[in-house]
């Protein structure tokens, strides 16, 4: 049985609703600053989808205190590193840089959280609005297999779930947004009370709650929207199938299933099953696929746990040249139909289970990966020593579980494909 970690944490509350985490390091003389905001692409409404992803941006445009185009400039004259991601359950900024830049990484974090409405403009949106496409154009729709996601998205999850779309969102959406609508948006979900902030580093915490208290203190907590948990969705049918066409490589074929919410013990069977399937060379997919029959160029499975209710997952293969994608398609679909027939060893399971602590251990070795990790487990599951028994609560899922998770979710009836072909010149 492995050990629990003993990372330090300590936590505190400001008065308007502010969670502050803290933890020591003095390994060097460094800090992270991490700000998680409990809003993704999960709280957006139809027809106004893409939002979180745009404030992404808007959040480096300027704040009361801040020129335009200058907070990420201040943060690097003091040698930080610095940065930000959407994803469907959250939005989180963040920086590392040495001990003595944190006052500057707290108030300039705490100015654009109380002043950015100050300084936002149409010209201010309008700018982040064609900044988005951009990205959208070389990351989504200009790069091989760039629309996988979106196809696997729409297949998985009813379109009006509110994992029913990417979170980049529709550019359709993002053109209609008004000032006032995106106005609106930041004063739902941009409050002291909807966020944690950790820091993490070469800092006591009563240092870290006293700085945290004069930059953050002084704002308006606001009240913290209340937040609705779609039930669990049903399996799917089985029937549910897209093929597509796009200049790529090699023609690809996936299947995706409807997983368990994540925080869950289900969530973590599957998610060491997942492992068994397709985490790396020792994965049965690679072996069988890659490695005897030659099929395929590679393959792989993953899971993408969320915590509304499902989450989901999925599996792949890329064909070889000269091979036919439906040669890769049969194979992949009866390597998954393996699993349940002949259910994974305990021999599977141990090494899944060193995979996830050994890349669990790799995450927390740095300041930055640790205190990103405390925003999440204290954001999403509302603890932050979760961090520490991550470990042992893996280390604790049986075989029979495992089995279990494999009969309950690998049937053939409940699973989607995407077979993603090469275009004829």
């Amino acid at each position: 049985m492995s050990p629990a970690l003993a990372y330090p944490i300590v936590q505190r509350t400001l008065g308007n609703g502010l969670r502050v985490v803290a933890s020591p390091d003095h390994g060097s003389p460094s800090v992270a600053v991490n700000l998680w905001y409990d809003v993704g692409s999960r709280d957006e409404q139809p027809g106004r989808t893409g939002f979180a992803h745009l404030f992404e941006h808007l959040m480096f445009q300027g704040s009361a205190h801040v020129p335009s185009g200058q907070h990420i400039g201040l943060l690097q004259a003091a040698g930080a590193s610095v940065n930000a991601t959407t994803w469907f359950d959250r939005t989180n900024y963040f920086e590392t840089l040495p001990t003595g830049g944190l006052d500057l990484a707290l108030w300039l974090e705490a100015d654009r959280l109380g002043g950015l409405l100050d300084t936002m403009t149409q010209e201010s949106l309008d700018n982040q609005r064609e900044v988005v496409k951009e990205e959208k154009r070389q990351r989504y729709d200009n790069v091989p297999y760039g629309d996988v996601m979106e196809h696997l998205i729409r297949l998985t999850f009813p379109e009006q779930h509110p994992y029913g779309h990417t979170t980049i969102g529709s550019m359709d959406d993002l053109n209609a947004a008004t000032l006032e609508d995106v106005q609106h948006f930041f004063r739902t979900h941009y409050l002291p009370s909807n966020a944690v902030l950790s820091i993490v580093g070469d800092i006591e915490p009563e240092q870290a709650f006293e700085r945290a208290e004069a930059y953050f203190g002084p704002l308006h907590g606001g009240q913290k929207p209340a937040k609705s948990v779609p039930e669990p969705l049903p399996p799917l049918t089985g029937t549910e199938r897209l093929e597509t066409s796009a200049d790529v490589p090699a023609a690809s074929v996936y299947l995706s299933w409807r997983l368990p919410a994540r925080g869950t013990r289900e969530f973590d069977a599957v998610d060491l099953a997942f492992s068994v399937l397709g985490h790396g060379q020792t994965s049965r997919l690679h072996r069988r696929l890659v490695r005897a029959a030659e099929l395929a160029e590679s393959s792989g499975a993953s899971t993408l746990g969320l915590i509304g209710g499902s989450s989901y997952g999925f599996a792949y293969g890329r064909a070889r040249d000269g091979v036919e994608i439906e040669q890769v398609e049969a194979e992949l679909a009866a390597e998954v139909d393996r699993l349940v027939s002949e259910p994974p060893t305990e021999q599977e399971l141990r090494r899944a289970k060193a995979q996830y602590e050994r890349h669990w251990l790799h995450e927390l070795a740095r300041i930055d990966s640790r205190a990103d990790a405390f925003g999440e487990f204290a954001t999403l599951h509302r603890n932050p020593a979760l961090v520490n028994t991550r470990i042992p609560d893996i280390e604790s899922v049986t075989l029979d579980e495992l089995v279990d998770a494999v009969g309950t979710v690998f049937r053939s009836d409940q699973r989607a494909t995407l077979v993603y072909r090469q275009e004829s010149s």
